[in-house]
């Protein structure tokens, strides 16, 4: 069984910054993948950013040049940078943690609230 726990989030006034945090425990294992998915109210989730073992990332469109995700496989922990935050980021923030390639859903956090408002 694998815990993942989300931290930092909160209101921010546009054009902030705002960092987010998730450690992964549990039984032994490694990692493939770890990510940021969000979810706003009335919309369908959407993932974020990625990065995989090797240090390989990948944004979405909308956060390019604002956010920046990092982490390290053996701590098993991943960081989101927002920058430049705008309204639209409002959403429920889920870090995700895929131990294998062959397991697209991976083990999710609860989620951490991120509010961009003035």
């Amino acid at each position: 069984q694998v815990q993942v726990v989300e931290s930092g989030g909160g209101l921010v006034q546009p054009g902030g910054s705002k960092t987010l945090s998730c450690a992964a425990s549990g039984d032994d294992f490694s990692i493939y993948l770890m990510a940021w998915h969000r979810q706003a109210p009335g919309k369908m989730p959407e993932v974020v950013a990625s990065i995989t073992s090797n240090g390989t990332t990948s944004y979405r469109d909308s956060v390019k040049g604002r956010f920046t995700i990092s982490g390290d496989a053996a701590k098993k922990t991943v960081h989101l940078q927002m920058n430049s935050l705008r309204p639209e980021d409002t959403a429920v923030y889920y870090c995700v943690i895929r131990p294998r390639a062959s397991d697209p859903d991976g083990f999710w956090g609860h989620g951490t609230q991120v509010t961009v408002s003035a």
